[in-house]
């Protein structure tokens, strides 16, 4: 009977009701010691929405595997905001710098295909695109053609640091 669960929870405030519960319910492990051990590892994550995967054998015991949230989430964390745009390419909702875009960046490159920092946060500036974000206050589009052009080297520079 062992398996695998995938779900989202928000960051540090898992709890036993849906969408834990309904599916460890049938499970021979402790709900609330997976519970437990997901806050722990998700405390960081405050209020973020945070994929989390549990294997779990017949004898009870589990594992837990914490990913990383949503770009979207960690770029409304890191700006302060809870909703994108409904018109992104019209209606602004936030502002990041590049250092903020930088930090995203980081914290997602597991999760990314980019090799470098500067590909990563050309990433991270396509959601921004589609939230609504502009980026030291200009069309995201722009802050791509600016680091093709080496114009933020100096911060963004060649190494993924996470």
């Amino acid at each position: 009977m062992a398996g695998t669960i995938e779900v989202l929870v928000p960051g540090g405030k898992a709890n036993p009701g849906p969408p834990l519960g309904p599916e460890l319910g049938p499970t021979p492990v402790d709900v609330q010691a997976v519970v437990q051990q997901i806050n722990d590892e998700t405390a960081a994550f405050d209020g973020m929405e945070v994929p989390i995967t549990v294997e779990y054998e017949d004898d009870g015991s589990f594992s837990i595997d914490v990913g990383v949230p949503p770009t979207s989430e960690l770029i409304k964390d890191e700006v302060g905001f809870s909703s994108g745009s409904g018109e992104p390419h019209e209606n602004f909702v936030a502002d990041m710098s590049v250092e903020q875009v930088k930090k995203v960046a980081e914290q997602k490159s597991s999760d990314l295909l980019s090799y470098d920092i500067k590909n990563a946060a050309k990433e991270v500036s396509g959601t921004c695109m589609t939230l609504g974000v502009t980026i030291e206050g200009e069309d995201a589009r722009t802050f791509k053609k600016r680091v093709d052009a080496g114009e933020y080297d100096d911060i963004l520079g060649d190494e993924l640091t996470v």
